[in-house]
């Protein structure tokens, strides 16, 4: 098991600082739209980087629609293939496909069109990730951002039916919670389950709130989950409440500090 952060590259030596083994920065952040000299400067913080980059989420901006009637296909297209080549060039292998804001179904659109539009993208997605050796992993989102994949049952769907190596399946402890979807989802969909987002009650750091990590651990490991967690939420205080939430987290899966890192 891995523990990482989801933080920007400006807080990387406070997440390697805190014992993480990896930070979760952002894709946009990549400037994928930007031109390679504009990239350049990014790409230098990124090297520089004292901690790994094992994924990066927020993979669309919010007005790049991949639903609708106005999906611009040469403007993803060209989007897809330079994200994911900066992607691979920061040594990160996992992406996470949440965009709320650019998969959320218009009012009146079919949602069975918004559906094929989903797997239209994901295919072309998974058609640039496969060369590279990079994985799409689909996160679902609560109804309050996105209309659409709203659990880990039907991002497991979407896995199943485009059945491409590259797109797997992303279980968000807070998404999971505020849908009150049963835990034991995890397991229904362990052979796609390749990553996990974690919080606390208000989306805050774990360790502060009430969530039932006893059985959210007791779930991934009967899915045999061994891959990445990832903490993603607010921060009342990041610099000093990090430390604590990534021991909180070794706590609950029973992980020696010392082998942690392992």
């Amino acid at each position: 098991m891995k523990f990482g952060c989801c933080a920007s590259i400006d807080q990387a030596q406070n997440v390697q600082a805190a014992g993480f083994d990896f930070i979760e920065c952002t894709v946009v952040s990549l400037v994928p739209e930007k031109n390679d000299n504009e990239f350049a400067e990014v790409l230098k913080k990124y090297q520089e980087s004292p901690v790994p980059i094992g994924a990066c989420n927020v993979f669309l901006p919010g007005d790049m629609k991949i639903v609708g009637d106005t999906v611009n296909h040469n403007r993803i297209k060209t989007y897809v293939e330079n994200a994911l080549s900066r992607v691979k060039q920061i040594g990160a292998d996992t992406i996470v496909f949440g965009s709320g804001g650019a998969r959320t179904v218009p009012h009146g659109f079919s949602h069975d069109r918004a559906e094929e539009q989903i797997i239209q993208f994901l295919n072309l997605t998974a058609d640039y990730a496969e060369p590279l050796d990079l994985t799409i992993v689909i996160e679902p989102l609560n109804k309050k951002e996105s209309n659409i994949i709203n659990s880990v049952r039907e991002a497991n769907d979407f896995a199943e039916i485009i059945n491409r190596k590259s797109i797997q399946v992303l279980a968000d402890f807070y998404h999971m919670d505020e849908e009150k979807e049963p835990l034991e989802n995890m397991v229904k969909a362990q052979k796609n389950l390749k990553h996990i987002h974690v919080a606390d009650t208000g989306r805050l750091a774990p360790g502060t709130g009430s969530y039932p990590y006893d059985h959210f651990v007791e779930c991934l490991n009967r899915a045999n989950y061994n891959g990445r967690v990832s903490i993603e939420c607010g921060w009342n205080d990041f610099s000093n409440e990090i430390k604590n939430a990534r021991e909180y987290l070794q706590e609950c899966f029973k992980i020696p500090n010392d082998t942690a890192r392992i």
